[in-house]
């Protein structure tokens, strides 16, 4: 369509004849990534298609609400913290998590920004096939870290797919346009070759194999075959952008006739396991949508699986020196993390509740707004205190990277360093100018790089957007973004015992030389930045993205004098703050 109103002919055409969610994806992607239409508004996903999140229960109390109630005397309807299953579940413990709201939004907002598909201009972002491994690596790294908090063991790869899948999930989600539920999994289904020919779906899961025993040729060779015959190199550097476009897999992949659609097909046949072959006309369960997905155990064991394909090839690259670790004459000598109302080096979390606006999404015309309370984990604001000398004999310029990780593995014993790499989270990230002498850096969590402010997340889109332009454009792409919210882990009412990791490395050999200034970059670590290179040369995760040097078998051992390690504790208090007036 070569201008909007062509688009906007075809928005109106495909409106009453194509499925509500494909049109609303479809149409916010081109939104996003046309350039003759940044002046224009994507709606929250939350509140457009509010039963990809809600408990379906909810629907029925606003509709009551909106038309028997005057809008000034409402009041919230709660949702009930646990309502998908029970504590005879043991992966319900998880609950808080999986189905947080921001979490979901931040996953349905990262593919919306780097689809996997589509025009070349909108598929082919600046380290692309980097970004999917990185993010989805943080994900099942965090995931893991609330299961250490809640005394659960590593999550389980979901590797042999012939067996049956111990875990179920009941979504407790009705979909308002389908008008049924959400397809539940119940415990111990296998997945079945696919044959539903209304979807256009004929797969195999032999294929899965064929394809995993390809990639995996790959990463041991070195070598790519292209659709073309040639050959490519998996360097050390551009090697994992290649992998993530292959394994995903996106229209960027080198050669999908050979390779397969390894990641994406894996969600395929997972969402329709309850009905293969269409015989009860039912449509995919909740891992066939990047909104949803994340609510199910078993997106966790399938990613667990992806990352370890990608460790795989990250484990056969140059291990760092210490050279390529330190940064001469910068010496970190001291670090703290002061969190409001607690004692020196204690993350604080506990329960909050807030208030989304339902009104936009409902399949009604409600009368003023409809609020629905959920409670989701939070945790006071904290700041870090870092205290550097530098005797280079010059003023220098660094990068931050400050990162959280368990201290000891599920049976309480201490980490070997190969292991506990893996499962770093990251904080933050940001430049520093460092003066000879000493210097005291302090960094307040919501500046995080890895987030988004709480008030993005769940945002208010009439009093906050922007009128148009550059500024407008900027306000939908900064809907991507991990969650403040659930910046650190739950914690435990004792104190789950963590250490805090702080790196200061050359930015001179960190930096893109680009201009950002005015760019939505609060949450680039994971998101990258709108139009722009990645905005740190360094492999996305470094310095945990490769196995340690010899000899190196501890956090202690690995450390260099630019790095240091504070022992931390995450306290949780099982409280329930109202929302936020």
């Amino acid at each position: 369509m070569k201008d909007v109103a062509d688009l906007q002919a075809m928005a109106v055409y495909a409106r009453e004849r194509v499925n509500p969610y494909l049109f609303n994806y479809c149409l916010s992607v081109a939104i996003l990534h046309r350039p003759d239409t940044q002046d224009l508004d994507i709606p929250s996903f939350v509140q457009t298609f509010p039963d990809k999140y809600l408990d379906s229960q909810v629907f029925a109390s606003a509709r009551e609400e909106a038309t028997v109630v005057p809008e000034l005397q409402r009041m919230p309807i709660e949702i009930p913290k646990d309502y998908t299953a029970s504590d005879l579940e043991t992966e319900h413990r998880l609950a808080y998590f999986r189905e947080d709201l921001g979490i979901n939004l931040h996953h349905w907002h990262w593919h919306l920004v780097y689809p996997f598909e589509g025009a070349m201009q909108v598929v082919n972002k600046n380290r692309r096939g980097e970004l999917f491994y990185y993010m989805h690596q943080q994900i099942i790294a965090r995931y893991n870290l609330e299961r250490f908090c809640n005394s659960l063991k590593r999550v389980t790869r979901f590797n042999e797919w012939k067996e049956p899948i111990e875990e179920a999930y009941f979504p407790k989600l009705d979909s308002l346009v389908a008008s049924r539920a959400w397809p539940s999994r119940v415990p111990n289904q296998k997945l079945s070759d696919l044959r539903r020919e209304q979807d256009q779906i004929a797969q195999d899961i032999d294929d899965l194999y064929r394809w995993r025993d390809r990639i995996f040729n790959v990463i041991h060779s070195g070598n790519v075959q292209r659709e073309d015959g040639s050959t490519q190199v998996l360097g050390e550097f551009d090697g994992i952008d290649i992998l993530g476009n292959m394994i995903e897999s996106s229209s960027l992949s080198p050669n999908r006739t050979l390779y397969g659609d390894m990641h994406n097909m894996g969600h395929v046949f997972i969402s329709y396991i309850h009905d293969p072959d269409h015989r009860h006309l039912e449509t995919f369960g909740v891992m066939g949508d990047s909104a949803t997905a994340m609510r199910d155990p078993i997106f966790y064991r399938w990613h667990a699986y992806i990352d370890d394909v990608f460790q795989q090839f990250k484990g056969s690259l140059p291990r760092y020196t210490e050279d390529q670790l330190g940064f001469n004459g910068i010496n970190i000598t001291k670090v703290t993390l002061q969190s409001n109302n607690a004692s020196e080096n204690t993350f604080n979390t506990f329960w909050q509740q807030s208030d989304v606006d339902l009104s936009r999404g409902m399949d009604f015309q409600p009368r003023g707004t409809v609020l629905a309370r959920f409670t989701h984990l939070n945790h006071e604001p904290f700041s870090y205190t870092i205290t550097v000398n530098n005797s280079s004999g010059a003023n220098r310029r660094g990068t931050c990277r400050i990162f959280l990780g368990p201290k000891l593995d599920e049976r309480g014993t201490p980490w070997l360093f190969k292991d506990q790499r893996l499962l770093f989270i990251e904080l933050d990230r940001f430049a520093v100018d460092l003066n000879q002498g000493a210097n005291t850096i302090t960094r307040n969590s919501t500046e995080s790089s890895v987030t988004i402010p709480f008030e993005r997340t769940f945002r208010n889109l009439d009093l906050n957007r922007p009128v148009g332009g550059e500024a407008l454009a900027q306000f939908n792409f900064c809907g991507c973004g991990w969650p403040q919210h659930m910046l650190v882990p739950k914690g435990t009412p004792e104190g789950w015992q963590c250490q805090l990791f702080v790196m200061i490395s050359n930015f001179e050999d960190d930096q893109v030389v680009q201009n950002t200034e005015g760019i939505c970059n609060d949450a680039m670590s994971y998101c990258g930045i709108k139009d722009r290179l990645y905005p740190d040369r360094r492999s996305m995760g470094y310095p945990f993205d490769r196995l340690p040097r010899t000899n190196v078998n501890t956090l202690q051992q690995f450390l260099t004098p630019n790095m240091t390690v504070q022992d931390c504790i995450i306290r949780f208090t099982n409280e329930v703050r109202r929302p936020k007036q």
